[in-house]
């Protein structure tokens, strides 16, 4: 066990996802998104067969880069001096079945994981959703921790939706992106929206976003929002 027998570059991209993740994991507590000790960033580590992710039962506040455990894509611990976290199967699962996915996030907050306890999907009634989620946010399956039975959930889940989210039910929100930054964004952006919505209900009904507009808006988010233009357009 360790990293030794990794190369020199292997070695150089594993401690810098280390900081990275570490850094991200305070983004948890900072926006609410976590109690205690629950809830997980993961990224893939460049070039190689291997993630980062928090180690198991430690406090947010004694995070560090050498806290951090590094695990291949089977979820083995790799490298650490503690055991990874107890959703480490779900994130191995997602990482071997969506080549694309850079970065994963876990979390239990509040509004986001009363819509998983509902059983219901969070419905695309805001133009941020349409932004940023194509859609609805998606419910996926019960499953038990322990094996892939979540991971399972999760990639089943997205292989149909847009949505680089999911609401696995009775549990809680899981995210992916192209790296753990983008997924730590969607899980803000999940429960920013879940808790919005559900004021709007308790209002009265929302009004949905008819299915062209949702589509016209994430195109424009996803590929025009926020570009460099030029003489040659947009890029």
């Amino acid at each position: 066990m360790g990293l030794a027998g990794f190369s020199a570059q292997v070695q150089a991209d594993v401690a810098a996802t280390r900081a990275t993740v570490a850094v991200l994991h305070a983004e948890l507590p900072r926006y609410e998104l976590v109690v205690w000790t629950a809830g997980n960033v993961s990224q893939r580590v460049p070039g190689a067969d291997l993630f980062v992710i928090k180690p198991s039962g430690v406090s947010y506040d004694d995070l560090t880069p050498e806290s951090m455990v590094v695990c291949d894509l089977d979820g083995t611990l790799v490298d650490g001096s503690r055991g990874p976290s107890s959703d480490t199967a779900a994130h191995a699962y997602v990482y071997r079945h969506l080549p694309h996915v850079g970065g994963v996030v876990h979390t239990h907050s509040t509004y986001a994981t009363a819509w998983a306890a509902r059983g219901e999907e969070v419905p695309c009634v805001l133009t941020m959703m349409a932004d940023e989620f194509g859609g609805p946010i998606p419910i996926g399956p019960f499953a038990l921790i322990g094996d892939d039975s979540i991971g399972r959930g999760i990639v089943e889940t997205l292989g149909t939706s847009r949505s680089p989210a999911v609401l696995m039910r009775n549990h809680g929100p899981f995210t992916v992106g192209a790296d753990a930054r983008a997924a730590v964004k969607a899980a803000v952006m999940v429960e920013e929206v879940a808790r919005t919505v559900h004021i709007s209900r308790q209002l009265g009904e929302p009004v949905p976003i008819p299915q062209a507009d949702i589509d016209s808006l994430y195109h424009r988010y996803q590929n025009v929002y926020g570009q460099v233009t030029g003489r040659e357009g947009v890029s």
